[in-house]
This record gives C-alpha cells, structure tokens and sequence, in this order.
C-alpha cells in the first residue's frame, strides 16, 4: 500500500466534511432577510460615504512600521529563554539590536514618520 494513500484519504474526508457542513448550514439556517439586514454593517454606524476611497500614505507607513518593531521585538523572548546559554556575547548582541531599534525609531520620529497629521 502507498503511504501516501492516508494523506489523500484525510485531505478528501476534510474536503467532503467541509462541503457537507456548508450545504447543511444552507438549509438549516433562518432565511428572513428585510432591509435592515441586507444593509451594510459597520459597527452600528449609518453608511455615509463611498467605502472605495483612497487613505493616506502614511497610514500605511505607519502600519508598516508597527510591523517591522513588532516583529523584531519579538527576539527578546527566545534570547531571555536562552541567556545563560549564549553569556555575554549574547547580552553585547541584544545590546547593539536594542540600540539599532532605538536609532531607527528616533530617525522615524524625527522624519516625521509618526505623526498621523
């Protein structure tokens, strides 16, 4: 027997599972639909322009940026877990890291990067 064959075997009974929970949820479910359910819903507030429209540059810079310092300060953690292991190489590393992070938000502070203005 292939060993593979279980594989395909999961992946058709997660695929028919998932059709049959659809067209089960079709039938099953309250069908009354009226205006104030087919009307656009964005946290309870009433729709008062276009939804397509263009936002501003820095929006995205600053969402960006959330990324990138997120994203880089999340190797603290496995550094922390694994301090005793790499001494004080370690420390002097996470030391230039932190002061690169530091560098690089008062450079986007400075830039004007953050202002939401």
């Amino acid at each position: 027997m292939n060993p593979y064959y279980p594989i395909f075997l999961i992946f058709i009974i997660a695929v028919i599972v998932g059709l049959v929970m659809i067209y089960v949820g079709v039938f099953i479910r309250p069908s009354k639909p009226n205006k104030s359910m087919l009307d656009v819903y964005e946290c309870g507030v009433p729709v008062f322009g276009d939804a397509r429209k263009r936002y501003n540059a820095r929006f995205y810079i600053i969402a960006m940026l959330f990324v990138i310092f997120d994203v880089e300060t999340v190797f603290l953690f496995p550094w922390a877990v694994a301090f005793n292991v790499i001494g004080i190489f370690g420390l002097i590393e996470m030391i230039l890291f932190i002061i690169i992070l530091v560098f690089g938000y008062f450079y986007a502070w400075k830039k004007g990067a953050l202002e939401w203005v």
